[in-house]
């Protein structure tokens, strides 16, 4: 009966959408009733009025209104602790499935009051305190459990007070339009798949003219161009820039060309093999059989690889890494 009257009132409470941009707190949005201390209270304080009712008891009477009124300046700073509290959710870093997700979220206190004991939780029981202020903002972070690949949802959160006497439960209820994406789980550690010319071994790094690869400290006979001027101004050494190329061919990671172990261990495999592919510099694809990674055009392959120029291309970096993993995470979800 009690769960039912709740859902039903939280799907009162929060009959509007989903947040977008800056919420501010304001009367509409924050509910308050007595805690169970509260409850507690109220009840010694009618016992407390029955007696000096019975006795005439005149130091009685104003000793329980003096408390009475200490409760009602209790409720209004409750409220005062949560009004006009500006939120905006934050960006939210992708994670692999059996870690836990991150929810950032930005509170600013534009008062003049310092804002104590704040709670954010969600219906899990996840939580996480803390204080806010005056005239600052803070970054908080609730870590969420991200059992699965897919999106994740932080949910209907509740952010609540009971400052500054436990005497009255504040609350609201937050759900904004941000989510966590989590990328499959790696499987265990194994070697990347050899493939032939055609379909490749993999781009291994060497030393080349193409791509700035770091600074190495300066040797007698290095040219004059290859230093490091800006790391010299910083009073970093005498240091030499580092450039690479890449030789070999590209490495296909392909879907169809692994043993029947099920869909989601593929995943795990695939997993596994890009971010060991990218830890290791090779230039690699992914290939799926709801179609390929996107491959740039107009690259230029280094050489002695027997690329035309123009071909389609594998790409390399943090934004191609991230990609790959995104397909992984999205397989089969009718995510695009």
């Amino acid at each position: 009966m009690l769960a039912t009257f709740r859902k039903l009132f939280r799907n009162w409470a929060f009959r509007r959408g989903v947040e977008t941009g800056t919420l501010v707190l304001n009367q509409r949005r924050i509910y308050i009733v007595p805690s169970s201390q509260g409850f507690g209270f109220a009840f010694v304080l009618v016992m407390m009025l029955l007696g000096d009712i019975n006795y005439n008891l005149s130091l009685g009477y104003i000793l329980t209104f003096l408390l009475a009124t200490t409760a009602g300046m209790s409720m209004l700073h409750a409220f005062r602790n949560m009004a006009q509290l500006e939120i905006h959710a934050g960006y939210v870093e992708s994670v692999f499935a059996g870690e836990r997700a991150k929810f950032v979220f930005h509170f600013n206190n534009p008062g003049r009051l310092d804002r104590h004991h704040l709670h954010l939780h969600d219906d899990d029981g996840h939580h996480t305190v803390f204080d806010l202020p005056s005239q600052r903002s803070t970054q908080v972070e609730l870590a969420i459990p991200a059992p699965r690949r897919g999106w994740l949802d932080s949910g209907r959160l509740t952010l609540y007070t009971r400052y500054p006497l436990g005497l009255f439960y504040a609350w609201t209820y937050i759900h904004f339009d941000v989510r966590c994406l989590v990328y499959p789980k790696p499987s265990a550690s194994q070697p990347l798949p050899s493939a032939s010319v055609q379909d490749g071994v993999g781009k291994v790094t060497a030393a080349g003219d193409e791509d700035f690869s770091g600074l190495r400290n300066y040797a007698a006979g290095d040219a004059m161009p290859r230093i490091a001027w800006k790391a010299l101004a910083r009073e970093q050494g005498l240091q030499v820039k580092q450039f690479s190329a890449f030789q070999g061919q590209e490495l296909w990671l392909d879907w169809s060309l692994l043993p029947d172990i099920g869909p989601e261990a593929k995943l795990e495999l695939l997993t596994r093999w890009v971010l060991d592919a990218d830890a290791l510099g090779l230039m690699y694809g992914l290939r799926l059989p709801q179609g390929e990674v996107p491959l740039r055009h107009g690259g230029t392959e280094p050489s002695g690889t027997g690329t035309a120029p123009g071909q389609l291309l594998p790409q390399h970096g943090a934004a191609h890494r991230a990609e790959c993993l995104r397909r992984l995470a999205l397989y089969g979800l009718g995510e695009t």
